[in-house]
């Protein structure tokens, strides 16, 4: 969702478990990294995108961007999924931005199960339709207003100002092509599983034709581990990061157990997109985010859906100087970082 349009942003991600913050400075060719950091949540902090515990998060935010922050940037770009967000593929008649702009409040009505007085609304025209030039593809993005007020208020109190609040799904998409060379006639896939929700994002030449928030991640492993080993939260988050294929039988199962339910929860939903995909199959799949590099998941997704699967590197294309940054912590970190580095990259002014 854009409330203005300015160049050079940090871009912070809200998560449940942790805060991270990006900033590109944009150089020949791409872009360079500035700065990139996190610092974790304690539990319960934020739930289904619902800041609980606002003096953390301001005091998290403000400790981040004074560490990191490069020039004194203190504006920000940030994003919001879940159930505060509502976001529609509908069609309309063929008509200018400007009607567009007009006439989105009233078909917006017809498919946000909210008061509209209660939203803040936006859209982005997709194109013609094929079949049928009279009528026009147009993405429909609400946000409950109160989630807004709720983000804005936050980083104000942190002294920073939100200039954007965009969407996970597509702050993972503006990153994907930042990074990766595309074929406009393919279909990808995008899934950024965090430790509470999992973003689906079906694309094709730059344009989403499929998106869809699931309430599941991370947190099944620290959960399952906890259940079955009789450990605390924080111990079974540690054994989770840890495991590898020498680790016990019971550890083993239970990840791959939970592996295979997400694996299932993506096959239901893409094969909901497939079963309607007039724009194409899905090709290929990319997967980012903290769960993304778990243990077989990849192999597990890959398996369920028939279809190449690989980690989606967010700094594939970025520049960073081996000075200022240690390799082996950017390649830790990268999945956690994807929703951050598309934020980053915002100041350009895309929509």
């Amino acid at each position: 969702m854009l409330f203005a349009k300015k160049k050079d942003l940090m871009g912070i991600d809200v998560g449940s478990t942790s805060i991270k913050l990006v900033q590109l400075k944009e150089v020949k060719g791409g872009y360079e990294l500035e700065s990139l950091g996190l610092v974790p949540l304690p539990p319960e902090a934020i739930v289904d995108n619902t800041l609980m515990d606002n003096s953390t998060v301001v005091e998290t935010i403000k400790e981040l961007v004074t560490r990191l922050a490069q020039r004194k940037v203190r504006e920000a770009s940030s994003s919001i999924s879940g159930n505060s967000v509502i976001i529609r593929k509908i069609v309309m008649n063929a008509s200018t931005p400007e009607e567009v702009e007009t006439e989105i409040q009233w078909e917006a009505e017809q498919y946000i199960p909210f008061d509209i007085n209660d939203v803040n609304i936006d859209c982005q025209i997709l194109g013609n339709d094929e079949n049928d030039p009279s009528k026009m593809h147009v993405l429909l993005v609400a946000s409950k207003k109160d989630i807004v007020n709720d983000y804005q208020a936050v980083f104000a109190e942190a002294g920073v100002k939100l200039v954007v609040l965009d969407v996970d799904a597509f702050a993972v998409q503006n990153a994907f092509e930042m990074n990766y060379e595309t074929d406009p006639e393919e279909v990808y896939a995008l899934i950024n599983i965090g430790a509470s929700m999992m973003n689906l994002n079906v694309v094709r030449a730059g344009m989403s034709l499929f998106i869809r928030d699931v309430q599941l991640g991370g947190s099944l492993y620290t959960e399952d581990i906890q259940k079955k080993m009789g450990v605390s939260f924080e111990e079974a988050e540690r054994m989770k990061v840890m495991i590898t294929e020498s680790s016990s039988e019971d550890l083993l199962e239970s990840i791959n157990r939970i592996n295979e339910t997400i694996a299932y929860e993506i096959r239901r939903s893409l094969d909901f997109y497939n079963s309607n995909a007039l724009e194409g199959k899905i090709g290929r799949v990319f997967l980012s985010g903290g769960a993304a590099k778990t243990l077989n998941l990849a192999t597990a997704i890959s398996e369920k859906l028939s279809l190449p699967v690989e980690l989606f590197n967010p700094l594939a294309r970025i520049k960073w100087d081996s000075k200022r940054f240690d390799p082996g912590f950017l390649t830790e970190v990268a999945p956690l970082m994807t929703v951050a580095l598309g934020l980053a990259a915002r100041r350009l002014g895309d929509k």
